[in-house]
């Protein structure tokens, strides 16, 4: 056997089981999914996979004992919220990061990356502490201030990468023919970022809607999101039917499905990984 043949055997033998492990996920993923879907339209429990009659009643009573409008408020509120705020922030920190050099940046993009890669919960428990010493636990503003923790770093580790595209000859022909820094940005900068801030804000909302430990911690009954109302309706399994459960499920689901849509109609996934690999 050449050396040629052993390495494409290899190559082959790794493509295997990488596709193998890839769709036995997805498949087991489908099934999940659509046993949770089906169950939300069971008129009742049967011992069979496919229900023995449909109903929609479980949607209707999920909107109403949940008060998925007041839901949905609070929810999009605390997202759109972190996303105004982060993007406020991290647009001057993108430029200052990415445009000057100076004594311990390694560390300082260290410290945005921590919050990225580390358990949440090692920081989630001292923050919400902070957050009830503050009393602002069971408020919108509470909610947002946990979020923007993990939230702002990532925005900023979004922008940099398109930040860098923008040639400083641009921002230096601009300064040349008499423009104002405030000029350069609005005119000149801001509309060249447009990519950058549409990345950073969707990406951002997406994962706001979908943070669970952090929201949890500090909300209370005037400040629930979709996903602790979810997992609050899981505690009560055996007062709530299950049907109703997995209603509600399905339309987090179904929430978190439109804004990644609306995200991937506005971000390419793999265009943001080539600018950073520049």
């Amino acid at each position: 056997m050449t050396a040629d043949t052993a390495v494409r055997r290899r190559i082959t033998l790794t493509g295997a089981v990488t596709w193998t492990g890839l769709w036995a996920f997805i498949g087991g993923l489908l099934i999940a999914v659509t046993a949770v879907v089906l169950s939300s339209f069971t008129q009742q429990l049967s011992s069979g996979w496919l229900p023995g009659a449909l109903t929609t009643k479980w949607y209707s009573g999920a909107w109403s004992y949940f008060d998925l409008p007041s839901l949905l408020t609070t929810t999009l509120l605390v997202a759109l919220a972190v996303v105004a705020l982060s993007l406020l922030v991290a647009v001057p920190t993108a430029f200052a990061l990415s445009r000057l050099s100076f004594p311990g940046k390694r560390l300082v993009m260290l410290l945005f990356l921590v919050p990225q890669v580390i358990p949440t919960m090692s920081y989630a428990v001292p923050l919400a502490t902070l957050v009830y010493q503050l009393r602002l636990n069971d408020t919108v503003p509470g909610l947002v201030l946990v979020n923007l923790v993990p939230s702002l770093p990532f925005a900023v580790l979004v922008l940099i990468p398109f930040v860098d595209q923008i040639d400083p000859r641009v921002e230096q022909a601009a300064r040349v023919f008499g423009a104002g820094t405030r000029q350069v940005f609005v005119r000149i900068l801001a509309p060249l970022m447009v990519p950058g801030l549409l990345a950073a804000g969707v990406l951002t909302l997406v994962r706001v809607v979908g943070q669970f430990e952090l929201t949890f911690l500090v909300a209370g009954p005037n400040s629930q999101t979709i996903v602790v109302a979810l997992f609050g309706a899981s505690l009560q399994a055996g007062q709530l039917p299950s049907q109703q459960i997995d209603a509600m499920a399905v339309i987090y689901m179904l929430t978190t499905l439109v804004l990644l849509l609306i995200a991937l109609r506005f971000v390419d996934p793999t265009s943001v990984a080539a600018r950073t690999r520049r």
